[in-house]
């Protein structure tokens, strides 16, 4: 899985256990889940583009690096993704949010488009966000609408994923880069993902 990038950190393997605890309250898995979406966003923007830049120091002059002026954008899948803007935004404040609602049929495990709405896309850098991955389903539905816009490159930046569903996008979308903090066992029957830690949604907002 050479698109299959793992967060390899002691801070995300602790962060993974507590949000996988049930008796996490739904304050402490809010920030949790922004501590660990923090440390995938950075991890996910490592190859930005940068371009040199003269300053003064307090001593002398030199040339550092920073961020190109590159448009990024970011595409939460409602309504679980939303747990994953702030730290998007906190680290890149000029970062255009758009959005797309996948629901999942729980008796066909299959997602649905309900809402989708995307700024300008054509030629920047995208990254989808979505906390679980499970079958793929919805993560290959939302890339595909984000490519179909233009948008490239796109990355998918989920919490926890399943084999099945890392599988399924590598083959609809063998281009994207998929960062994860963990990677599960399995789907069980019902599609769920084991160990996994429930339905991220109904966890983040108390639901």
């Amino acid at each position: 899985m050479k698109t299959l990038h793992l967060l390899e950190h002691p801070l995300a393997e602790h962060i993974v256990t507590h949000l996988r605890d049930r008796t996490t309250k739904p304050a402490t898995f809010r920030t949790l889940a922004y501590q660990l979406t923090l440390l995938l966003a950075i991890d996910a923007t490592r190859d930005l583009p940068t371009e040199a830049k003269a300053v003064d120091t307090p001593l002398e002059p030199t040339v550092g690096r920073v961020l190109a002026h590159q448009p990024l954008i970011l595409i939460p899948i409602l309504r679980a993704g939303l747990g994953m803007v702030q730290p998007f935004v906190d680290l890149f404040p000029e970062i255009s949010v758009g959005s797309i609602g996948l629901e999942r049929d729980h008796a066909t495990a299959e997602a649905r488009v309900y809402y989708s709405k995307l700024p300008p896309m054509r030629g920047r850098r995208a990254i989808v966000v979505d906390p679980m991955l499970a079958t793929g389903g919805s993560a290959i539905q939302a890339l595909s609408l984000v490519r179909a816009q233009g948008a490239t490159p796109v990355k998918l930046v989920c919490i926890v994923a399943a084999p099945e569903g890392a599988a399924a996008v590598q083959r609809a979308h063998p281009d994207v880069a998929i960062h994860i903090a963990t990677l599960d066992r399995a789907l069980d029957d019902r599609k769920y993902i084991r160990p996994g830690l429930g339905d991220f949604g109904d966890r983040l907002y108390g639901t």
